[in-house]
């Protein structure tokens, strides 16, 4: 039916303080990415990794190290995520413009929303007005346009018709 499906999924990236291939019980920071299989190759290493997450890493929700989704990169197309991702993070804490550089230059594309989505960051008092969400989506686009990576403006749907909601709900408990 002239449909092409890209199979992916939202992850929750694991920064690792504690390094080893056990390491269940390693803390550090965890940040949303979105993972999508550009091939053959990339479905694989995809069902890795979920395994991986679910199977070795699993601590309140199936995180992914960033040292085994580096092993397993290839065939993968990585996403910078929403406000919970790592790029929108950095940039809300005020990290540097090397740092917001670097972790950018990790992904093969950028996210952005609309300020609508993210309007609790406000409401929550991490950001000023809808004027400084405006200011992190511009600032997601120029980092893109001087780093040579592509931006894409998502919508972090999860139903389409209201009624639905309650399945997310029972999804996510």
């Amino acid at each position: 039916n002239n449909i092409k499906v890209i199979f992916g999924m939202e992850g929750y990236l694991m920064e690792e303080q504690l390094e080893g291939e056990s390491s269940q019980t390693s803390s550090g920071s965890f940040f949303h990415i979105i993972l999508l299989a550009r091939n053959r190759t990339g479905l694989k290493n995809l069902y890795k990794l979920v395994t991986y997450s679910h199977l070795r890493y699993f601590y309140r929700r199936p995180r992914i190290p960033k040292s085994v989704l580096n092993k397993h990169r290839e065939g993968l197309i990585l996403g910078s995520a929403c406000e919970a991702g790592e790029l929108i993070r950095a940039i809300i804490r005020g990290a540097t413009d090397e740092e917001i550089k670097e972790i950018a230059s990790y992904y093969d594309y950028l996210e952005i929303q609309p300020t609508g989505n993210n309007m609790f960051l406000v409401r929550r008092g991490d950001v000023k007005d809808i004027g400084d969400l405006e200011r992190i989506n511009c600032r997601i686009v120029n980092l893109g346009k001087e780093l040579g990576i592509p931006v894409v403006a998502t919508g972090d749907v999860h139903f389409l018709d209201p009624e639905d909601e309650v399945f997310r709900r029972i999804l996510m408990a």
